[in-house]
């Protein structure tokens, strides 16, 4: 329960700890997803995607103001009952268990195909997993403190080659924004909306925020400037590339950096400058699944510290890493498990959120 001492965390920390969590490694691959669905009407698709992912922070965020001591895996029992809301947090915990896995297994095939190619990908695999359970044994406030710090450091350069990018571009290849195709509309408006699944660490946020009731202005900002970023990405890569050249390219954005220059040739191509800041992003992303898993399986357990949790779950994780076969099959697994993953971070809550409406059911700061 949390009370004044540990009530530490900002609207604007709050804020920046999601745009940090959703902007990761699916930076990459978004204009692809969103390519195959639409074609040239990508940037629509990636709206709805948004829009979508929206509603999903917008029901996490009422619950946590609604429940404002509390998080997910406790107020679930209190709504649920114990055994039910129990089984409800296993299915979250596994789920980000193997969102985790999936993560840091495309980090490494981007790595030792674009980088590192005589790496073994078990090797970064690791590297990257180690570097996350390490910082996830760290307190809440450290956590929130690590995201801040980090904030401006992805946002701005991912920023500026989205931009600089569009010297490139040509509008015809934005036109005509139509679909011929609705099912593959309404599957890539899921995948892309799966990529913002992140944002369920603030669950475990609002608790420890100063102000919980400011919890939807934080959930605004971070939306309005990660889902931005996003549309500005797409946006770019479809109009430099077009969406036919698109569907060809397994990493977009990558070969996006790699057509762009700073002004006067300062340096003719910012893709190693991109990837330095995409492991950056990586690493944050990772580090919220990593750390959202072992504090819920303290809260489950009613234990008093996470760290146990911490490197007693990297074996499993990399194991569950190190299925896929090759990356078509990797990414063959992230769009489906990232579909179904809708269920538990939009449908649950919103199962929660309407019961404890009926049940009147509502938790008090103290």
């Amino acid at each position: 329960m949390a009370n004044t001492q540990t009530r530490q965390i900002t609207v604007l920390q709050t804020a920046a700890i999601l745009v940090s969590t959703i902007i990761g490694v699916g930076v990459l691959s978004l204009p692809l997803f969103a390519a195959r669905a639409a074609d040239s009407a990508a940037p629509i698709v990636t709206l709805f995607g948004i829009i979508v992912a929206f509603i999903g922070l917008a029901l996490i965020t009422w619950l946590g103001i609604r429940f404002p001591d509390h998080t997910i895996i406790e107020y679930s029992e209190q709504i649920l009952g114990k055994w039910i809301g129990r089984l409800g947090s296993v299915c979250i915990i596994v789920f980000f268990a193997v969102l985790t896995s999936l993560t840091a297994r495309e980090f490494g095939e981007v790595v030792v195909t674009a980088v590192l190619k005589t790496t073994p990908v078990e090797v970064t695999v690791i590297v990257m997993l180690m570097l996350a359970a390490v910082s996830a044994r760290k307190s809440l406030t450290t956590f929130a403190y690590i995201h801040n710090f980090y904030f401006p450091l992805l946002l701005v350069p991912c920023l500026l080659i989205a931009i600089l990018s569009l010297s490139n571009a040509e509008i015809i290849n934005l036109q005509p924004m139509i679909w011929s195709k609705p099912n593959h509309v309404l599957l890539g408006t899921i995948t892309i909306a799966a990529l913002f699944q992140g944002s369920f660490i603030l669950t475990l946020i609002i608790p420890s925020m100063r102000q919980p009731k400011k919890a939807m202005k934080a959930s605004v900002y971070g939306i309005l400037i990660a889902g931005g970023l996003y549309l500005v990405i797409v946006s770019a890569a479809v109009s430099v590339f077009g969406a036919e050249e698109i569907k060809k390219l397994l990493w977009p954005t990558l070969e996006l950096a790699k057509g762009t220059n700073l002004p006067a040739n300062i340096l003719e191509r910012l893709d190693a400058a991109f990837l330095a800041v995409w492991v950056t992003a990586v690493f944050t992303t990772l580090l919220s699944s990593y750390f959202l898993t072992a504090y819920a399986m303290k809260q489950l357990f009613r234990l008093r510290e996470h760290r146990v949790f911490s490197f007693i779950l990297f074996p499993f994780i990399f194991f569950m890493a190190m299925i896929p076969q090759n990356v078509t099959q990797l990414y063959g697994i992230i769009e489906h498990v990232g579909r179904f993953g809708l269920i538990i971070t939009i449908a649950y809550p919103a199962v929660l959120l309407l019961l404890a409406m009926m049940r009147k059911k509502r938790g008090q700061v103290q």
